[in-house]
């Protein structure tokens, strides 16, 4: 299926067929990232009807619903979208790119670290930036290996407004 590059929102985003993950052929590989590897994803915008329907069926926290709760609270002060939601679109734009790439991901053992710095209030367009901490070829796996990298998602201001730290795998090449 036909991908916009950059898609808006994510509902504007058909889901595309992912490449095969450990087969030979093009694509993006573990000897091909590098430490100090940078990249811009994005933008990609918060709608409002996205981040209602979200709150409601995930985190219905009244800052999260209605315009009051949230003007009334000591920090939000305005309708702000649940911290997973935000993860949720960095996810989506790293899934874009790795996608776009051809990028021969293989999953992820986890997120080492989630800071939510500002709130995201709908109307918001997100740009992520990722550096790459580093590289490393499993031992008991050769066929794959563990990159280690920071994201940090910006609002449209240039803010900050959240910090991620995680390990990502990825097929190898070659052999060990």
């Amino acid at each position: 299926m036909d991908r916009p590059a950059n898609p808006t929102s994510p509902g504007d985003t058909a889901v595309a067929e992912l490449p095969p993950a450990v087969s030979g052929g093009a694509g993006v590989y573990l000897e091909d990232m590098q430490v100090g590897d940078r990249s811009t994803l994005g933008p990609i915008e918060v709608s409002r009807d996205e981040a209602l329907d979200f709150a409601r069926r995930y985190d219905p926290q009244p800052f999260h619903l209605d315009e009051a709760a949230a003007s009334a609270h000591p920090f939000f002060k305005t309708l702000s979208i649940s911290g997973w939601q935000t993860c949720a679109y960095a996810m989506r734009l790293m899934v874009d790119d790795m996608q776009a790439r051809s990028v021969r991901s293989l999953g992820s053992p986890g997120i080492d670290s989630i800071r939510w710095l500002k709130p995201v209030h709908p109307g918001d367009r997100l740009t992520l930036e990722a550096e790459t901490l580093e590289v490393r070829r499993s031992r008991s796996k050769p066929e794959m290996g563990v990159v280690k990298r920071r994201w940090v998602l910006l609002n449209q201001d240039g803010d900050a407004v959240m910090t991620m730290e995680g390990m990502g795998l990825f097929a190898a090449r070659g052999d060990a």
